[in-house]
Parts: C-alpha cells; structure tokens; sequence
C-alpha cells in the first residue's frame, strides 16, 4: 500500500520525538531507580541475615544477578517492594474457592500432621496456615534486626500497619512482604485465561506462563475492607507479578510500559495515589488482548499504543472500576475515592489531548 510522503515525515517526527523521550527521562528515570535500588538492598540484605541468624526459617531471597537485583518490584521512585520467600509449602493444600476475589488459603493436607510442617505454630485450629501470623513474628524479628544493624541509622520500621515496612533515610519505603512461590499449578480463578478466539498471547507462551505459576503474599489490602478477621488472617494474597513480565517480553512492549510509568511520575502523580504503575501494567496487557499481532508494537506504532492505553485509562477512571488482568472479578480501584478517580481522568484527559494533537507533546511532559 502506497503511503502519502507527508503521512511518513509526520510518523518519522513521532519516533524521533519517543526515541529522545526514552533517552532523555525514560533512561534517567530508570538510572535514578537502579542507583535507590542498589542503595537500599545493601541495607534490606544487611538486615535479612540479622533475621535468618534468629530465625533460620526466614531465608533472604533477594538476590543480585549480571548488576542487578531480583526479587525487588518498582511500585514508584520512592517506593519499593522485597518478595522473601518462604520453603516447604508441600504439607498444604492450595484452596482457591472464589470466596474473597484476589486471595486464598493453605489449608494443611488430609492426613497431614501439624508436626510435618516447618511453620507448626502459625497453623489455626482449622488447619489454614495463617498469613496474618506469620508476618507478625517477621515483623518483630525485623524490628529487632533493625536495632542491631550496622545502618540503624538510616532505617526505622513504619509504625501502624501490621506490614514490615521499613523507612529507609527518610526518603524511601521498602516493603518486605513473605510469600510462597506456586509454580506448576494455575488458580481456578484464573481459568477463564487466556480468553477465547484471541491470537495473544501464543499457546506457547500461556503454557511458559502457566508453568511460572504465581506467589502468594502475605500483606494488608483493601481486599479485606468489609471482612471479617478471620478470613483476613489466614487468607493469603494472589500476585501474578512473574507471570505479567513474561507476556510483555517482546517487541517494544517494556519500553512501552518504561514510558507510561515515566508519564505517570511526571504528570499523574496525584492526591490520593489513584493510578499506580500496576494500573498502567494492567491496561497495556489489555492493549495486548486488541492488537495481538506483533507488528503492532513496533517502533513504528508505540506513539498509538500509548494513546490507546491512556484513552482504556480515561474510561475506567470514569466507570471507576479497573479489572485486574488475570482476576477481572478484582477491581484494582477498591478503595480509592470517586473523587480522585474523577480529577485522575481530568488529567489524564488533559495528558492524552496533548499527546494526540501534536507531534512535539514529548518535549514538553
């Protein structure tokens, strides 16, 4: 198909103003993140072995491979959170009733004593392994790690949440949450994935995904808002953090979703944290659903792809409702106020109008 010469010198200005948006914030952005991130593991890692020195149960999983660190997920510049998983989930059976939307239990296997287990004393009288206890003797072993290690300091615990959430040099939260790794096996509630008579991802790429599995956190959320505290205590949360980064492998994907998140800390930062990078991370898999054919996120169409994403996010801030990717029953804007997802959409109205009508909006945002 021939393509008219002013279509292709427009387009050619439209990669060249992403290219030099990429460089110039997306690049810093993420150098600033991986200096923090370098900074703040040193100290998370100095305390994890104060912690497995008293508790050989709670084994640090956080690791760094080829420069950089695995097991630390970027939830903003300031804002971080650390996977320790925990071994031996084997004696439990993994219950995924679709009785709390986003969560389930362990449930200790029939026949099983507690005995057999390497977590005994967090066990209910019902036999579900208790999320809620056993980060509340982490926290206390990582409160006392806090006090006797050698950068105690730069951290201090943050108070009034039953999360172990540390102050680091009182300018970034780091949040340590205990989790079991469910690889091999996929949740019921998640079976309706991928959804009929849609070419994406690849039958190839679902079974690598499946196969990753899932983790369940152990962690506070607006889930529970409205439950009661039993079902709150034992229930542990589902993450599909793995399984999400191994569907955006492949063409200009990440750097699609490096350029949302740069957007976002630059511009839609707002009162009452109404989009997160996870929204952002939720909707482009959505725009993978729409345009599954690979062409489509090419260099050549990222400039579309952000708009596109950007106008899904206008229309759920304004439904106010925002469906996890895998879990659609979870709406990830439980708990944010009508009133900041009303003034989010305005902004991310004003964003997508300057993107949409001129070719040099990158210069300015």
């Amino acid at each position: 198909m021939l393509v008219p010469p002013h279509m292709i010198e427009e387009q050619s200005k439209i990669i060249y103003q992403i290219n030099k948006y990429y460089v110039e914030r997306v690049q810093t952005r993420m150098s600033i993140i991986d200096k923090t991130i370098r900074e703040i593991c040193q100290i998370v890692q100095d305390i994890l072995r104060e912690v497995e020195v008293q508790e050989p149960r709670f084994i640090s999983s956080l690791s760094e491979c080829n420069g950089r660190y695995e097991g630390i997920d970027v939830i903003s510049p300031n804002e971080f959170e650390i996977v320790l998983y925990l071994n031996q989930m084997g004696v439990f059976n993994f219950v995924d009733d679709g009785t709390l939307p986003g969560c389930a239990v362990l449930k200790l296997s029939d026949g099983r004593k507690r005995s057999m287990s390497l977590w005994v004393e967090f066990i209910t009288a019902s036999g579900y392994l208790s999320a809620r206890k056993i980060r509340s003797r982490f926290q206390t072993l990582v409160a006392q790690a806090c006090d006797k290690c050698e950068y105690r300091d730069l951290v201090k615990m943050v108070a009034d949440t039953s999360d172990v959430k540390l102050r680091v040099r009182e300018r970034y939260i780091v949040q340590i949450t205990p989790a079991f790794k469910c690889s091999g096996i996929w949740p019921r509630s998640a079976s309706h994935w991928p959804i009929m008579n849609c070419p994406w991802p690849h039958p190839n790429l679902v079974a690598e995904v499946k196969m990753e599995g899932f983790d369940l956190l152990s962690k506070e959320s607006v889930i529970f808002q409205g439950k009661n505290a039993n079902m709150e205590g034992d229930s542990w949360i589902l993450s599909f953090h793995e399984a999400e980064n191994r569907l955006l492998q492949g063409a200009y994907r990440k750097r699609c979703l490096s350029i949302l998140k740069t957007l976002r800390d630059r511009h839609l930062d707002l009162p009452g944290n109404p989009i997160t990078a996870y929204h952002l991370k939720t909707l482009l898999l959505y725009e993978c659903e729409k345009h599954p054919r690979e062409m489509e996120w090419d260099e050549n169409c990222l400039g579309d792809r952000i708009n596109g994403i950007f106008l899904q996010l206008i229309s759920c801030l304004q439904c106010r409702r925002c469906p996890h990717y895998f879990l659609p029953s979870l709406d990830l804007f439980k708990g944010k106020s009508p009133t900041s997802l009303e003034n989010a959409s305005k902004h991310v109205w004003r964003l997508s109008r300057e993107l949409l009508t001129s070719t040099r909006a990158l210069e300015k945002l």
